[in-house]
């Protein structure tokens, strides 16, 4: 066989002719091969759900059956998270609705259904409400400007594999925050279920407080509404037939009974139309004081937008005119907002009876009990629900769900204001690590089962690209959901196709079924939320990490009672934990475990702290460092070092077991430096054994190796014991410390 001075190499055939070079055609063959697979890469890159594909028709039928069954158990729900949110109850279908199925087609778990939870409504009205008033248009702007910015957030830590900055917020920070905001959604159901009054200030403490004052005002027909709803859906779990559609047969037998009896009643009045002077003053007062607030606030905004306008014009006078200005406006308002929250609760005690005309309409409304002899009412007590421009919202009966939207959400792009989103900015970080660990530890339990393979980065993208999508389709933030996700994962959904057709089967309710749900009670809305949150509530973990570590548990416990003090504001909770937790980790590394170690009788080397009899040698001392050394442990290192040392004034080498130090950053690598050096001025050699790779480098690349010197680093203690008795020799004969080798 010949070459020629080309690339081809000339093979005999039987007639002689050269064939072409096999090694350079396989090659070409291999980069034809490698253009589409790249091609594919790049198009999962980009669009995840091609992997799902080709789909029989076994695992199409199963993915409908899963997610028809999926959106039957879950619309419900997503109307009473919605009512958790603060915002109207059909927001939480379209929750449902876009956000499921973009993150289904964008995430890696082909199980996961994302949607409304119970912790993140909770966290959305825990940051909106401070900034306006629940139910209101400013409000709803505020919720999706909001989602817009958990999507921002999620989406650019995916893209930039930021996936395990969740490792920052420890375990024990988010049990004790679940467990907190477990209880603190039980409580903000308590007005929902016994049809009271609750008020609205900065502590959701002092609003539960105040809201148990009302307790003799408990609206009967409410409260037996409760306890049914609560009775059906306990007692239908039991039963394994009923128990998956326990929800959705309780939601339509409380609809016909609250259709069939009556159970909404409202009506509407004015001020003039109540007799007693005196609380015709108060409710009058009341009305004119709540449109003069309206009217500052929008003065507040205006205002606002010139002092923006004037420092970026730098005009130093208007801008100091305009803060004198807002902040006089802000005291004025706030006092005019104590003086309305007072007027509000002494209302809110009010029960009335109520004198109509022939065709229905008020006519008088007296203080319950103060009807003069043969006046006829119409039975009914009633109390003023809301005073909205002046006109009284007058409530009989029970809370329903009421008139929900037909059709599907509009496109609403989010009102962009720099003083929303900077009012917003830290509590959107937070939900979306929340969010986050909610739905990656859920995606972690679907795969353990299915043996998928999760890609944490990619299921931030898809939650991301989620929440940006639902931000624009007038959706609040979203996360995986545990039921949603339990169901798919039951009922047999094998791709993420399941998630599809349940977010597609809450379109079919938003666009066909939405006025058979106007008379579903709202105490079975709150009824669902509570048996949803009591298995947050965890005493039992709580109990297990205080036993497994006192620092973990403090955090734990810590962050609990922070994030019930501090509600509506649940972002503090998460901060004040993840900075504990981090606080009490650096203390803990600052002082690491540092033993003195002497000759156990087996002949390893033990901790002479809890072997107190263990012999030492005079002429050397052991000891081994178990941490990192870093900026904050290397004072304790050196001191600890300095006082073995002075305890042993005969000693000539000093023994270090390295093998627990994993890293040593540029405060180690300096403090060793002048270490050794201070040690070989008086006479005491530094070894090492152990030390890794990483460590080694370090001291490579800082000259520290070569200060040491090599013949003073060995990679195990017992090479390093008897090197240090070989150089000690006669000397150290007889210590009992001395290898038995190196004895005989």
């Amino acid at each position: 066989m010949s070459t020629n001075s080309g690339s081809e190499v000339e093979h005999p055939g039987g007639n002689g002719s050269t064939y072409y070079n096999y090694t350079a055609a396989k090659a070409a063959k291999t980069r034809v091969k490698a253009y589409p697979m790249f091609t594919n890469k790049l198009l999962l890159r980009f669009f995840p759900f091609l992997a799902w594909f080709p789909i029989n028709a076994v695992i199409l039928r199963g993915d409908l059956i899963a997610g028809i069954i999926g959106a039957l158990v879950l619309v419900p729900k997503a109307m009473a998270y919605a009512q958790l949110s603060g915002l109207p109850l059909y927001f939480g279908l379209y929750t449902a609705f876009i956000p499921a199925i973009l993150a289904a087609l964008w995430g890696s778990s082909r199980q996961l259904l994302s949607g409304p939870v119970a912790i993140v409504s909770l966290m959305t009205a825990a940051a909106v409400t401070p900034l306006a008033v629940p139910f209101t248009e400013d409000y709803i702007g505020l919720a999706l400007l909001l989602t817009l910015l958990v999507g921002v957030i999620q989406f650019s830590m995916g893209v930039f594999k930021l996936g395990t900055i969740v490792n920052f917020v420890s375990h024990p920070v988010i049990l004790g925050f679940i467990n907190a905001a477990a209880i603190i959604i039980a409580l903000s159901q308590l007005d929902m279920l016994l049809g009271i009054p609750k008020g609205r200030s900065d502590s959701f403490l002092i609003d539960i407080w105040e809201m148990l004052g009302y307790l003799p005002q408990t609206h009967l027909p409410t409260l037996a509404m409760s306890i049914l709803a609560l009775a059906l859906m306990l007692g239908l779990k039991k039963v394994p037939a009923l128990s998956k559609p326990s929800v959705l047969i309780t939601v339509v037998i409380t609809i016909l009974i609250s259709a069939a009896l009556g159970y909404e009643k409202k009506t509407t009045a004015v001020p003039e139309h109540i007799v007693d002077p005196a609380v015709r003053e108060v409710v009058q007062t009341y009305a004119e004081t709540d449109r003069r607030i309206n009217e500052m606030l929008a003065e507040s905004t205006a205002l606002s937008g010139q002092l923006r306008a004037a420092e970026k014009a730098r005009d130093a006078r208007t801008i100091a005119d305009l803060r004198h200005e807002i902040e006089l406006l802000q005291i004025n308002l706030k006092s005019l907002e104590e003086q309305n929250k007072a007027r509000k609760s002494n209302i809110n005690r009010m029960d009335f009876e109520r004198v109509t005309t022939a065709d229905g309409g008020t006519t008088q409304l007296y203080l319950k009990g103060t009807v003069p002899t043969g006046v006829e009412t119409d039975g009914s007590a009633w109390h003023i629900k809301k005073i909205d421009s002046g006109e009284l919202n007058l409530k009989g009966g029970g809370d329903v769900v009421g008139t929900i939207p037909e059709g599907l959400p509009s496109i609403r792009i989010p009102a962009l204001s720099w003083d929303a989103i900077l009012s917003l900015l830290s509590a959107a970080f937070v939900i979306a690590l929340v969010a986050f660990m909610e739905t990656i530890s859920m995606a972690k339990a679907l795969a353990a089962q299915t043996k998928q393979r999760l890609d944490p980065n990619q299921e931030l993208i898809g939650q991301g690209v989620s929440n940006l999508g639902g931000a624009f389709f007038q959706a609040y933030p979203s996360c995986g959901s545990f039921t949603g996700s339990a169901i798919n994962l039951q009922a047999g959904a094998k791709t993420g196709l399941a998630s599809v057709f349940n977010g597609l089967f809450v379109a079919v309710t938003l666009l066909f079924l939405t006025s058979f749900l106007y008379h579903l009670p709202k105490a079975v809305l709150a009824v669902i939320i509570l048996l949803a949150v009591t298995g947050l509530i965890t005493p039992k973990a709580l109990k297990h990490t205080w036993q497994a570590s006192r620092s973990d548990g403090i955090v734990a416990l810590t962050t609990f009672v922070v994030t019930l003090l501090a509600a509506p504001h649940l972002d503090k909770g998460i901060m004040v934990g993840a900075a504990l937790a981090i606080v009490l980790y650096l203390y803990r590394t600052m002082k690491p475990r540092v033993a003195q170690l002497g000759r156990y009788k087996d002949g390893t080397l033990r901790d002479i702290k809890v072997n107190p009899d263990l012999p030492t040698s005079p002429h050397m001392i052991a000891m081994r460092f178990d941490g990192s050394l870093y900026f904050a442990n290397v004072a304790y290192f050196e001191d600890t070092v300095l006082e073995a040392v002075a305890d042993k004034p005969k000693a000539k080498y000093l023994l270090v077991v390295g093998d627990a130090i994993n890293q040593m950053d540029a405060s180690g690598e300096e403090m060793l430096h002048t270490l050794v050096e201070r040690l070989q001025a008086s006479g005491v050699q530094l070894v090492f054994s152990g030390l890794k790779k990483q460590v080694l480098d370090v001291m490579r690349a800082t000259g520290l190796y070569e200060l040491i010197g090599e013949d003073n680093i060995f990679a195990t203690e017992d090479q390093a014991i008897s090197a240090i008795y070989e150089r000690l020799g006669e000397e150290a004969a007889t210590d009992l410390f001395c290898p038995l080798p190196a004895r005989s």
